[in-house]
């Protein structure tokens, strides 16, 4: 049985055995003072299915991925996207849009592939608590 997927509210995916990720996701979580923002793992079966619908690869993707209705977002895109949606201070990085997104992408990519020697790699995906847990699509 697959979960219900919200059609309106913005889902973050991310690679739930990435230390940076599950970091990036742990920092969200409790500044979305809306609890807007719904969360799975690139992984998951929930991930992998949103993926196939946004016609993004399901098997070699390196990115954080803002999926917002038929919009997906894809590394600094998604990255700048849900700093617009937190608010102030975090929609002060909306202006960086306006740099091309070779430019943009290619620092996201430069960390991206250091991320598992950088700041490690889990042995399986995040186990949520608390009212995040509500929000995750797994």
């Amino acid at each position: 049985m697959s979960p219900e997927i919200p059609d309106e509210d913005p889902i973050i995916l991310f690679d739930g055995v990435c230390n940076l990720c599950n970091g990036f996701v742990q920092y969200i979580a409790p500044r979305d003072t809306e609890e807007r923002f719904y969360f799975a793992s690139l992984q998951s079966d929930v991930g992998q299915e949103l993926l196939e619908r946004h016609d993004l690869p399901t098997d070699a993707l390196e990115s954080v991925v803002l999926i917002e209705g038929d919009e997906a977002y894809v590394k600094s895109g998604a990255v700048l996207r849900t700093a617009y949606h937190l608010g102030l201070p975090y929609r002060l990085l909306w202006p960086f849009r306006v740099f091309p997104p070779r430019l943009r992408n290619w620092a996201y990519d430069f960390v991206a592939a250091r991320r598992y020697r950088w700041f490690g790699k889990k042995d399986q995906c995040m186990m949520p608590t608390g009212n995040v847990q509500d929000r995750f699509l797994e």
